[in-house]
């Protein structure tokens, strides 16, 4: 296995799930990373400054992260090869699925499960489910290696 890191997984996901209790019971707000910056944008001004500061602390965690953490526990080298172009794509591909399920996959999965919400549970199987066939066809179907 490349790039196994079980400390370090562990420890974001104990921080990430700390930082939505913390959310929850600070502000009452689920943190729905799509719905928190769709607000961002959509919402009037009095609800912005809590989105914008919980939106730059995950790009100054991931910073921070990247200038600081131990070298056993670096990114792998960044993918070459891959355009800009196809980036865009890709991202917008995930926004409007984000929008037709009503929130992303972590959103779902650690909030929504986290709050017993049935429209989460079923949409994180269902996102489990697509991601398991898409490995399947794939690596079984079309033989991309991994």
């Amino acid at each position: 296995m490349n790039n196994f890191t079980p400390v370090a997984s562990l420890a974001g996901g104990v921080l990430i799930g700390l930082a939505a209790v913390w959310l929850l019971a600070v502000n009452g707000r689920v943190s729905g990373v799509s719905t928190i910056l769709h607000g961002l944008v959509a919402l009037p001004r009095g609800d912005r400054l809590w989105r914008a500061a919980f939106l730059a602390g995950l790009i100054a965690a991931g910073f921070a992260w990247h200038a600081f953490a131990p070298p056993a526990f670096s990114p792998p080298a960044l993918r070459e090869g891959f355009g800009l172009g196809w980036a865009a794509a890709a991202g917008l591909l995930v926004g409007y699925g984000t929008r037709i399920g009503a929130g992303c996959t972590s959103g779902h999965g650690v909030c929504g499960l986290g709050r017993r919400s049935l429209r989460s549970l079923v949409a994180v199987c269902v996102f489990m489910a697509t991601g398991m066939i898409s490995v399947y066809i794939a690596r079984h179907v079309i033989g991309l290696a991994s």
